[in-house]
């Protein structure tokens, strides 16, 4: 006697999970140009590591004599995976079975992957196309009474979501209309990626119109709108980019805050020399050059890994490895508001330096900033206080610091390029320059008298701007040890990667400390 019915049963209720909402459904996906939820995570998985949980759940229909006819599966699909070889938690809505509407869904299936992940200490991933939350106006009809948001029992999700931010690396692909839940479970992760073809929003048309506002889906959340505002950070053109990207993401983290971010062969000699970094900045300080290609040739050939690219945009920030070792790297942009910190740049670094404390990653910044953003714009945004929160960020990581300051160091944004009264390395190249103010601009205010009094007051002007700028040379402020080092910009590279080497140890997994409340 054998268990061998029970196991045909088992593969029988088995393949109705695998033909999900049906034919004309899972067409109707790719006739849009959409993978399915099972499609999705052998995507983004090693090839046959994907072990599911809960397949043969959903809503059964069975006959007069109680024999299962049909199994209509649940919209959440679960599991574990391999990302080279490392294991993680994957958990997608699937579209084709009520649109991914809550409706439809188990809710304890979510919950066990954030669980899952949470207490074996594993990266997740989440595929999002769907509403999500407490369903749609029809469920108060067939539940017979209106959900409590954070009701009875309807938190435990929430309370994972917030926990896991803090333990594990958490990316959510938004593949389609994401909205409500589904939105904040977008946004709830620390990398999200959505194609271009994808939407999200807090409430879709229909709701928004009821305030006045006729808008398509790509007007109200599309990714350009997304991408500009930070709520998610990066757009792609085809899911299968979004599952590269993932994979790249976790590629230069930890499993979890218990471990340290993997460190990979490497083939790029740490000695390379680039000689164009010698004439990378301009003598003129009115031009501008591209922060980019400097960052490319510090680090190692092909590891930097943008991140928010759209958002902040004086600031640029990315992971990238240094001889294989990985670290956050930070990067002023003279290209967007010469470099000054915008009340959105502010808000970025915060995130990201709050993120490479979490996961242990050591921290480069490639300083040209000016100071803050200065105008009526800048006040209406509040710049100071969020450039306040910003300080506080980096003041209390404990994560070791490199600093290479490129060109401008000015104001109280200015000091906002290490760690304050712990140490940090510090290095500056000759196109390196500081002070309290620029002296554009300032020289006017402070020698107003002095000039207006010139028989030539433009000359005067130009006498008085070559006399201090031989005091602001960098090498005055060496002589003092106002500065540490000024170094050959040729010599970054190697010097990047002795830092790597010497932060290595100081790196001590777990939680990190806890931070105080932001100002």
């Amino acid at each position: 006697m054998s268990w061998q019915p029970e196991l045909e049963e088992l593969a029988r209720r088995e393949a109705f999970a695998r033909e999900m909402g049906g034919p004309d459904k899972v067409k109707r996906q790719h006739d849009q140009g959409r993978l399915t939820v099972r499609e999705r995570i052998d995507g983004v998985v090693d090839p046959g590591s994907f072990h599911e949980i809960g397949a043969v759940s959903g809503i059964g229909e069975y006959d007069e004599q109680g024999e299962l006819t049909h199994v209509t599966p649940a919209n959440c699909v679960f599991g574990r995976g391999r990302i080279d070889g490392r294991t993680v938690v994957v958990v997608g809505d699937d579209f084709t079975v009520r649109g991914g509407s809550a409706d439809a869904s188990i809710a304890a299936k979510p919950l066990m992957a954030e669980e899952m992940a949470h207490d074996f200490r594993l990266p997740v991933i989440r595929i999002i196309e769907g509403s999500g939350g407490g369903g749609s106006v029809k469920t108060i009809e067939t539940k017979g009474a209106a959900n409590l948001p954070g009701g009875i029992g309807g938190n435990r999700w929430y309370r994972y979501t917030t926990e896991n931010m803090s333990l594990v690396p958490v990316v959510a692909l938004g593949l389609g209309s994401v909205a409500g839940l589904g939105a904040a479970r977008l946004a709830a992760s620390h990398y999200s990626v959505m194609t271009k073809q994808s939407a999200m929003f807090v409430a879709g048309p229909p709701v928004v119109k009821r305030l006045g506002q006729d808008l398509g889906k790509m007007e109200l959340g599309g990714a350009d709108i997304q991408t500009r505002a930070g709520g998610v950070d990066h757009a792609v053109d085809t899911e299968a980019e979004a599952f590269a990207c993932a994979r790249r993401f976790l590629s230069y983290l930890p499993s979890s805050v218990y471990e340290l971010p993997p460190t990979l062969p490497c083939t790029d000699d740490p000695q390379r020399v680039d000689e164009q970094l010698i004439s990378a900045v301009p003598r003129d300080r009115r031009r501008v050059y591209k922060m980019r290609p400097i960052i490319e040739s510090v680090v190692d050939n092909g590891s930097f890994f943008e991140v928010t690219q759209n958002y902040g945009r004086p600031i640029i920030i990315g992971l990238a490895r240094l001889e294989g070792r990985a670290v956050m790297v930070l990067a002023s942009d003279p290209y967007h508001y010469g470099g000054s910190w915008t009340a959105d740049a502010c808000q970025k670094v915060i995130r990201w330096v709050d993120f490479a404390e979490t996961f242990h990653l050591p921290i480069v910044y490639l300083m040209d900033c000016p100071g803050f953003m200065v105008g009526l714009e800048a006040e209406k945004a509040a710049t100071i206080r969020h450039g306040v929160r910003a300080m506080a960020a980096v003041n209390q990581s404990t994560v070791p610091w490199c600093t290479v300051i490129v060109r401008n160091n000015f104001g109280v944004a200015g000091v906002v390029h290490q760690p304050a009264d712990r140490f940090s390395i510090r290095y500056a190249w000759p196109s390196a320059y500081w002070g309290s103010l620029p002296l554009e601009g300032g020289i006017e205010a402070a020698y107003r008298a002095e000039i207006d009094a010139a028989p030539d007051p433009k000359a005067k002007l130009k006498e008085i701007e070559d006399r201090l700028n031989k005091l602001r040379s960098p090498f005055r402020s060496a002589e003092k040890f106002w500065v540490e080092e000024i170094i050959d910009p040729r010599k970054t590279r190697a010097l990047l990667c002795e830092f790597a080497r010497l932060a290595e140890p100081l790196r001590t997994p777990g939680p990190p400390t806890a931070m105080t409340t932001r100002p």
